[in-house]
């Protein structure tokens, strides 16, 4: 046992270190390949490509082959750019630790400055293959860009090439004597194999695994798709499920999968004959394609014009639209059998010929294109929600366009431009159906989203969908790009552009880095936040300092962990900042004229959490606004009137304008309460009820001790005013509401009377009230005879309601 123990640990042992050394030299061989390129290979492979550019005779095919191996060198010199990094970053500290570069006035010492020299030569070294990969770097990038517009240009000339018209009888022959051709091909390659004994041979020990290929691909594609659809009619229509439309999509989904493996087993079979030739195998191997084409738009066409479940919101003529689309459908399965047929005609098909095969296609696509663009533009009706109302928008844009489509298409396919009218038409069937799969993608979402979280339909409105369908748009461009003609080539290279990131102030910044800022500073953030939530829960309660400075402190907490987080973000992401201070300059320049009633509000905000005039829960008054402070933010100071509003005050009106607090320091406040008596009333004995009301309150305080003052003598009143000191200011409306309870009822128990004013009106002429003259008033002969000077002035209804100082007495009026 001991002997086994040993030799398994030294086979260990060894294991290992045979590990280390074959594993030991990988990295070094990594970094020195990445590092040093070949550059005597990549000049050969250079110089070819730009001669076959310069020669113009390679076909497009070739051209993608080129682009790809330039692409890899492209790559490998990104990769070298980086090379002695590391060593280069201590190089330059060593420089910079010599102290500044020297200059005639103060040269350096001697020793200073070999060493100088020898770290500048140690430098330019380390320095040269990044140097030599940045250039070779450029010139891929320039010849890529050049295979790219070459590649572009003949693709825009294809597009432009003008066919003769198929409308044109005389072109008819060219197209029927392809399908001639080829159905003779066909037969010929059958004829072939079966006089082949070999394949006879092969076709009789197949024969077995043939028939059940047959059979079963006969099922799944003739009985699979109506037996599938039963079954999701079924989960939508009678299944009480709450999660029914989940299920239902995935089980349909079966109406693709079933149809396109029969027909998988099916080109197996057929291929097991051993019977099938150049023309009649690419037939057989486009059958999977076409049978994906059909059962996938029909799906998608079953989902988004459903009759089944829930209301169709998107017209009002689903079956219509379902028989288009399923029409759609069986065209774009024969496109892939005619594109079939046509791969292996031998010699090429002329001009003619192409234009009689692809225009009929055409024709047929802008029919049924046309009508389901009007079945898609809704109708003119009332706007409802805003996400309704721009799904309706979008629903009728695309419509319109659609309609436009089938209109351009056949118009541009019988003047001649067949190619264009085919990258015309098949991009927008294409089209149709992504934005479909979206919409069905983002509703299966949805329908997730509101089984888990309990909601009913009026949470498909909610924020989390909006986001799905927007997610998934972005998702789809790139396969929108596709299929409007776009190079996979296109999009990697629209890739590596945005992964490179672009440069500003010298600073490159780039998807990673910008990522590393967020992710840090995110979580800097979260640990300020966790921080002061500690410091406000837990540690400051404990301590004698009153909420304002608690406050204060956890605010200003926030700020420098916000300020940090910022900071080793910045400088985690390696962002140099001094490469970006010419660039932060002028933007603050600008960002300073534009928000410097922000920043000072900002400013204010931080002043009075360090002076701290006011604090939560102090009552005072600003702009003419009283109430109690509720919260200070960095921009703005939150108060709470005593009618419940809330008033939001900009802190800069705090610090540089006139602040009443009433509670600052102490809750102590004075209440000065005006009491009047009628003339004729004993003032001592008013004085003496009026003290001894104040002096029963609890709140008022005995010393200082309340007073009553004989204020004066008024128009109306004896005039008298209760000054106090209040405890708590807070319930001064309480301590006055109470007071003047008790005076009134005091006042009435001592016959003690509390006047009010009075006024009489004397009317002037009120005989103008009843219609009849005064005694001794003569009538006038006519009113036009009556002179300005004879008249009094009077109101148009012919009585003056003068005031008072028409009483006849001479007095004010005052007498009852």
């Amino acid at each position: 046992m001991t002997r086994t123990r040993q030799f398994l640990a030294a086979l260990l042992v060894a294991l290992l270190s045979l590990a280390a050394i074959t594993a030991a030299p990988a990295p070094l061989l990594a970094q020195t390949q990445a590092s040093q390129p070949d550059y005597t290979a990549w000049e050969k492979d250079a110089q070819g490509a730009e001669d076959t550019l310069a020669a113009d005779r390679a076909s497009s095919a070739a051209l993608e082959k080129l682009r790809e191996r330039i692409v890899t060198w492209r790559s490998s010199f990104g990769a070298a750019q980086s090379a002695n990094a590391a060593q280069i970053d201590t190089v330059k500290a060593q420089i910079a630790a010599l102290g500044p570069a020297p200059t005639e006035e103060s040269p350096d010492a001697p020793e200073i400055a070999d060493r100088r020299r020898a770290l500048n030569d140690q430098l330019s070294k380390l320095q040269a293959p990044g140097i030599a990969a940045v250039e070779a770097h450029s010139r891929a990038d320039g010849i890529i860009r050049q295979i790219d517009a070459r590649i572009r240009a003949r693709q825009a000339s294809e597009l432009l090439r003008i066919f003769p018209t198929p409308l044109n009888p005389i072109n008819w022959p060219a197209g029927y004597a392809v399908l001639k051709g080829g159905t003779e091909t066909l037969l010929a390659e059958l004829d072939e194999a079966w006089n082949n004994p070999a394949r006879r041979t092969e076709l009789k020990n197949n024969a077995l695994i043939i028939v059940i290929l047959l059979a079963i691909a006969g099922v799944l594609v003739l009985r699979g798709p109506a037996f599938i659809e039963r079954m999701a009619t079924r989960l939508l229509t009678h299944a009480s499920l709450r999660g029914r439309d989940i299920v239902a999509a995935i089980v349909s989904l079966g109406q693709i999968i079933v149809p396109v493996g029969g027909m998988l087993l099916l080109d197996a079979a057929i291929k097991a004959t051993g019977m099938t030739g150049m023309r009649s195998g690419a037939l057989v191997s486009a059958l999977p394609i076409a049978a994906f084409n059909l059962f996938a738009i029909r799906w998608i066409g079953s989902w988004i014009f459903r009759t089944e479940g829930r209301s169709n919101a998107i017209t009002d003529r689903p079956l219509e639209a379902r028989f288009i689309v399923n029409t759609l459908a069986l065209v774009s399965a024969f496109e892939a059998l005619r594109q079939a047929f046509i791969t292996e005609v031998r010699p090429p098909l002329s001009m003619a010929a192409q234009s009689v095969w692809a225009a009929p296609l055409v024709f047929v696509l802008a029919l049924f294109l046309f009508r389901l663009g009007m079945i898609l533009r809704p109708k003119r009706t009332e706007s409802g929600a805003g996400a309704q109302e721009f799904g309706t928008r979008l629903q009728g844009l695309v419509g319109t366009a659609v309609v436009g489509v089938s209109l351009a298409a056949p118009i541009l396919a019988a003047i001649g431009y067949v190619s264009a009218a085919n990258a015309l038409i098949w991009p927008t069937v294409g089209t149709l159906a992504l934005l479909g799969l979206v919409a069905l993608l983002q509703r299966f979402l949805t329908d997730i989203y509101l089984v888990l979280a309990k909601r009913g339909e009026e949470g498909r409105d909610a924020l989390l969908p909006v986001l799905f369908g927007f997610g998934l748009t972005i998702l789809a461009l790139p396969l929108l790009a596709l299929i409007w003609g776009a190079r996979v080539a296109d999009l990697t290279e629209v890739w590596t552009r945005f992964s490179e990131g672009f440069t500003l102030g010298g600073t490159r910044l780039s998807p990673a880095i910008l990522v590393t800022l967020l992710v840090l500073f995110a979580i800097g953030y979260a640990v300020t936040r966790l921080v002061q939530g500690a410091l406000k829960s837990t540690i400051l309660p404990r301590t004698r300092l009153d909420k304002g400075v608690q406050n204060a402190l956890v605010s200003g907490l926030g700020y420098v962990g916000i300020f940090l987080a910022a900071l080793v973000a910045i400088t985690g992401a390696g962002i140099d900042l001094s490469a970006l201070g010419y660039v932060v300059g002028a933007l603050s320049v600008g960002i300073g004229f534009g928000l410097q009633n922000i920043v000072q509000n900002f400013v204010s905000g931080i002043i009075l959490l360090i002076e701290r005039p006011i604090s939560e829960g102090d009552m005072i008054e600003v702009n003419g606004q009283f109430g109690t402070v509720k919260g200070i933010s960095v921009r703005s100071t939150w108060i709470e009137t005593f009618d419940r509003t809330d008033v939001i005050v900009p802190n800069a009106d705090l610090v540089s304008g006139v602040v009443t607090n009433l509670t600052r320091g102490n809750l102590t406040g004075r209440l000065v309460l005006p009491v009047g008596v009628a003339y004729g009333s004993d003032t001592r004995k008013v004085a003496d009820i009026l003290l001894e009301i104040a002096e029963g309150q609890p709140l008022v305080l005995v010393d200082p001790a309340p007073s009553v003052v004989f204020a004066g003598l008024g128009a109306d009143s004896l005039n008298f005013e209760i000054k106090a000191i209040l405890s708590d200011v807070n319930f001064k409306p309480v301590v006055q509401t109470e007071i003047l309870h008790q005076i009134v009822e005091r006042f009435a128990a001592e016959g003690i009377e509390i006047p009010f004013a009075q006024r009489d009106i004397w009317l002037r002429n009120p005989e103008a009230l009843t219609g009849r003259p005064a005694p001794g008033a003569q009538k006038p002969a006519a009113p036009e005879t009556a002179r300005g000077p004879d008249i009094a002035p009077h109101d148009p209804g012919g009585t003056d309601f003068s005031g008072v100082n028409n009483d006849p007495r001479g007095d004010d009026g005052d007498e009852t």
